[in-house]
């Protein structure tokens, strides 16, 4: 990873001297031709080609333009996630996992998902990843301070060497100790894209390589004793890392790289005004290949007794190899048509069978997967109508995912969209399999579990001038989760037949006043049968006061005020560092503190500047704040960084 990210600065130095020496003509500004530093032979303006030449797009082709503004939306996406977090909360040192407090069960997956899921917050995903097109090149430092001896980077450089191909190269970098004992976080995410068209538009690619390494120190959370003496807030334990925790000689990391190439041909196009017939067909070729590993020293009581007395090494692999090919024919009348069939060839097991007195856990569950589907769109009378459907036909796992959906533009600034979802997929591979040199974290449910079934229905406002709003009702049947068990007091897989029914409602309101704002996210959230397994708070808030000026002369853009979160107080879930996943607990309550910030934000051409005091109530506040039971939350911290765009 190291060589990766030399590799990066090196070429996005080395194209920073080629564009410097070609035409002047995407070079320089107003302001360089004023201040003298053009030579004074060129007679013609260097100006940056026009803002929104410089595109990025999903796989999906959702297109947005490069901003380098500086909105209140830009700061909530200043994080290590680098996305808005708001259903989110993390835990005291960057890098770690996130407690869930607001749930989404829009998943589109038809097969088992790897493990581990509490580590994938920051596991690149395909739908994250990010093509390009610029007309000149393009990079971005993203820098923020950390918690203890170490640093966050993200470096990206993009560039076209013909209006037809792009590529870009980036590397994400951490290393943070923490302020607390053996939880020290050190990861790293390493991507490239590059997409292609031809000549004559017909053909297309898009590709991806990303390799990943996230490592993390687990401690187990503070001791009864630190616990104690971190609610007590004596003065004596204001260093955290005095505080004792439950084990210093642990670890986990989840490691994993990636081959994406999607591509897609028109066999015909046939542009004209009345049926603009057009027959595509395309390939997508995904290679997920990746291992997690919980290493500990020592075994500890805490997850009960123990095949072996030192050099804990559980670790499992999992690789996925998946090929679709698909069929689209459109035109005016008839709308968008698609057809598509997959082959999936997965393995996912550990490296031995283990035998019980009474029990044999096997090692592997692998095998190939085919499925089939069908899509359509069309547009009517206003109306955007969207149906996608897709089925496994042959393996040892059922699945089948359909979705529908109509939007409608109410005016030019407020669009509703309405849908509903029905969903059937085995649970993650943990559920299904695990293997552990703890004796009670052993278990093979594969033939016994029935498949996750979730439906829901949808509704979608999004309107600046009137309100953003979306309402989710969800039922589940054959929910698995991870909980207690009676019998041991320790955790274990399981699967409820009782119905879970989840309602949330989530709006956004943004008031103005001069140059004051106001911004509101307000969550509501009701598990009405269920909520022995399903726990969330009822209500979750984010409101952000501040102020935005221009000083000297424009050249100088500010940002400031007070960021405020809160949750009310529920059961939340606990962490369990061997299986990297949360468990349901319903015995101790946290929440209804209030989480504030204070910021102080400038952008100067195209860097913006960031300085945050982060919770800074925790000075004067009670210390009943808690990412999880016994990991507290972070204390006041003041943060600084910055991203910087390069146009080259």
């Amino acid at each position: 990873m190291r060589n990766s990210l030399l590799f990066i600065i090196v070429l996005i130095s080395w194209s920073s001297i080629f564009a410097q020496g070609g035409e002047p003509a995407t070079l320089g500004s107003e302001n360089d031709l004023q201040n003298g530093s053009v030579r004074p032979k060129a007679k013609t303006k260097q100006e940056r080609p026009p803002i929104d030449l410089y595109k990025m797009f999903t796989v999906d082709n959702d297109t947005t333009i490069v901003d380098t503004s500086l909105t209140i939306q830009k700061f909530y996406k200043y994080n290590y996630l680098r996305k808005d977090n708001f259903d989110l909360l993390p835990f005291s040192n960057e890098g770690q996992t996130y407690n869930t407090l607001i749930y989404d069960f829009s998943s589109q997956h038809i097969r088992p998902q790897f493990g581990a899921r509490a580590r994938h917050f920051n596991y690149l995903e395909v739908d994250d990843m990010l093509y390009y097109e610029v007309p000149t090149p393009l990079s971005e430092i993203y820098y923020k301070s950390v918690f203890e001896q170490g640093q966050n980077l993200d470096a990206f450089f993009t560039m076209n060497t013909s209006r037809k191909f792009n590529f870009s190269i980036a590397y994400k970098g951490l290393r943070s100790l923490g302020k607390y004992q053996h939880i020290l976080t050190s990861t790293g995410n390493f991507r490239f894209t590059t997409n292609y068209q031809s000549k004559n538009d017909r053909y297309m690619l898009k590709a991806h390589y990303v390799a990943q390494d996230l490592l993390n120190e687990e401690n187990g959370g503070l001791t009864d004793q630190a616990l104690s003496n971190f609610i007590g807030n004596d003065s004596q334990f204001d260093d955290r890392s005095i505080l004792s925790v439950n084990f210093e000689d642990a670890e986990s990391i989840l490691d994993g790289q990636r081959i994406y190439i999607n591509q897609k041909y028109d066999l015909i196009k046939q542009i004209d005004s009345i049926s603009n017939n057009r027959i595509e067909i395309g390939h997508i070729l995904n290679y997920d290949d990746k291992y997690y590993e919980y290493r500990q020293d020592s075994p500890s009581a805490l997850f009960g007794d123990s095949f072996v007395t030192s050099d804990i090494q559980d670790k499992v692999d999992g690789t996925d190899l998946n090929n679709k090919l698909w069929l689209r024919y459109s035109n005016n009348l008839l709308g968008s048509i698609s057809f598509q069939i997959n082959h999936t060839n997965y393995k996912y097991g550990y490296k031995s069978v283990l035998i019980q007195e009474d029990n044999r856990i096997p090692n592997i569950l692998s095998g190939n997967l085919i499925a089939a589907g069908a899509g359509y769109s069309k547009k009517y009378r206003g109306f955007q109508l969207v149906g996608e459907l897709q089925t496994n036909i042959s393996g040892d796992f059922d699945g089948y995912d359909f979705k529908a959906e109509a939007s409608y533009n109410i005016n030019s600034d407020a669009k509703f969209s309405g849908g509903i979802h029905l969903n059937s997929a085995p649970a993650n591979f943990n559920h299904l399999l695990y293997q552990s040199s703890y004796e009670n974290y052993n278990w093979y449910n594969a033939e016994v579990y029935d498949n996750v079934k979730t439906s829901s229905i949808n509704f979608d406002l999004k309107s600046e001038k009137w309100l953003n709003v979306s309402t989710s009702f969800v039922n589940i049947n054959d929910y698995a989760y991870f909980a207690l068990d009676p019998t041991s007091s320790l955790v274990n897989s399981f699967q409820t037949n009782d119905n879970i029914t989840y309602l949330k409602i989530i709006a956004n309101k943004e008031f103005r006043f001069g140059k004051f704002g106001l911004n509101n996210t307000i969550a509501y959230q009701n598990v009405s049968s269920g909520d022995s397994y399903l726990n969330v708070p009822d209500l979750k808030t984010r409101n952000t006061l501040y102020y935005t000026d221009n000083w000297f002369q424009n050249a100088l853009f500010i940002q400031t005020g007070l960021n405020f979160n809160y949750f009310t107080e529920y059961n939340m879930n606990s962490y369990d560092p061997v299986l990297a996943e949360f468990y349901v607990q319903n015995d101790q309550k946290i929440g209804g503190f209030p989480l504030i910030d204070l910021f102080f934000n400038m952008k100067v051409r195209q860097t913006r500047i960031f300085f945050i005091a982060e919770h800074i109530n925790s000075l004067a506040s009670e210390n009943n704040y808690f990412s999880a039971p016994g990991y507290p939350y972070r204390d006041f911290t003041f943060r600084f960084g910055l991203v910087w765009n390069f146009f080259l």
